[in-house]
């Protein structure tokens, strides 16, 4: 059935009007156009319904988006031992296809409210596993890899990502953190299964296959969860990019916490099958920390979900990145036993997941949920710099500390550049919440 957009009544009118008093009473910032239009809306959001099978269907696209980029390590390590290719090369393979994600974000809002919300999502799945099945015949060619995964898989990635970014807020306010939590909570399931199941294919069928065949999940199942995706009550933005809104520190600083903060995300999910090789464990150890790790992402998301909605969205996004810093500092540099490494595997993990079932939940409740798809674009295109760069400049560093012959030492210099681009990005976010509200226990 199509959908119709919400009607708006006008700034003058009463509605809506108790909500902006009782919000300017508390000192919050003075409520424009957009932010007036986004309560109107919210109130009117059913909370459920519907909802539920929007939220159903946008985690299964995020089991496969999220899922096969964060098990990459388990196919670079394949990669690395059987053709012999630079860990650090194809960590830039690996890192493009999130890259996109940023690349093309602010295009993709448009895209969304000029084709709707079901065909991008439906094509997304379509070069997921389009590129998955053509990386099938690129193993033994670089360039054919970023092309077909990098590109190919990057591009339906992209278009996947912005989707189950932007529609929840139109069906959940009140329930908007538990809604994002799932969502994102199904990529860290799909990375958890995907680990097993590529580790088991690769033994049998060999790594070209193996492309092959995780392609054809994507499209058997992706394809039917997308059809479900549709818009509640589509506003379509006025504008691909609100520059107006880097004027207000909030967001600004909120900008530098993903510019920062995605640099060490994908850094232990790359290097834990590498490390583990390091310690002279076997390969099926490698996959099963990355399950582990994105088991953990799992739950990290949806417990972040659930306390954006208990202790604020901003409270929410400072402890995951504060865990994350720590878990880096502390924890990583002395596993140098399967014990304390699947202690930093699940502590990380929760901590990593967490960031992004949080950050479209500080949009949606600081922005305005009628902006949601500009400022996510606009946030989001800040995030290409970390998703290119943030998990071979790490490869770089351990090659040059002395590479995987250098034993687990090697990975140390990496490991505290990882740690201290997540401590950069824990401060600015306290920085973001204070800015917001100096009560330090204040739901914000």
């Amino acid at each position: 059935m199509p959908t119709t957009a919400i009607e708006l009544p006008n700034l003058g009118q009463n509605t809506g009007g108790e909500r902006q008093r009782n919000l300017n009473s508390s000192n919050a910032p003075e409520i424009d156009e957009v932010m007036q239009q986004s309560l109107i809306a919210d109130s009117q959001v059913p909370d459920g319904g519907y909802g539920w099978i929007l939220i159903g269907a946008c985690a299964v696209v995020t089991w496969w988006f999220v899922g096969a980029s964060y098990t990459w390590g388990v196919m670079q390590a394949e990669l690395v031992d059987k053709e012999g290719y630079s860990s650090s090369t194809l960590a830039f393979v690996g890192s493009l296809c999130p890259a996109c994600i940023s690349l093309l974000a602010v295009p993709n809002a448009r895209v969304i409210g000029m084709i709707g919300a079901r065909t991008t999502a439906m094509l997304g799945i379509f070069l997921l596993g389009l590129g998955s099945i053509l990386s099938g015949f690129a193993t033994h060619s670089v360039p054919g890899l970023f092309m077909t995964w990098g590109f190919v898989g990057g591009l339906g990635t992209s278009l996947c990502f912005m989707v189950v970014s932007v529609t929840p807020a139109q069906y959940f306010k009140a329930k908007r953190g538990i809604a994002n939590g799932i969502v994102y909570a199904g990529g860290g399931l799909g990375g958890t299964v995907i680990s097993f199941i590529l580790d088991a294919l690769l033994q049998s069928v060999g790594i070209a296959w193996t492309f092959r065949v995780l392609g054809f999940l994507i499209l058997a199942t992706g394809l039917p969860a997308a059809w479900f995706i549709k818009e509640r009550a589509p506003i379509k933005p006025a504008k691909i990019v609100e520059w107006s809104l880097f004027k207000d520190v909030r967001f600004a600083v909120l900008f530098a916490v993903g510019v920062i903060g995605t640099f060490p995300l994908f850094v232990p999910a790359f290097f834990l099958p590498l490390y583990t090789n390091s310690l002279g464990l076997p390969s099926s150890a490698g996959a099963g920390l990355v399950a582990a790790f994105n088991f953990s992402s799992a739950i990290g998301r949806l417990s972040c979900g659930f306390a954006c909605d208990r202790l604020g969205s901003l409270n929410t996004l400072f402890l995951s990145l504060l865990l994350s810093a720590l878990s880096i500092f502390v924890l990583w540099p002395v596993s140098t036993s399967i014990g304390p490494l699947i202690a930093f595997t699940i502590i990380n993990g929760s901590a990593n997941g967490g960031f992004f079932s949080t950050m479209p939940t500080v949009v949606g409740n600081v922005f305005g949920s009628a902006r949601m798809s500009v400022a996510v674009g606009m946030i989001v295109s800040g995030w290409l710099g970390g998703y290119l760069l943030g998990a071979p400049i790490a490869g770089y560093i351990l090659n040059a500390s002395g590479g995987q012959a250098g034993g687990v030492s090697a990975y140390r210099p990496a490991i505290f550049y990882a740690g201290s681009m997540a401590t950069a990005a824990t401060i600015l976010a306290a920085f973001v919440r204070i800015k917001v509200d100096r009560r330090i226990k204040k739901t914000v």
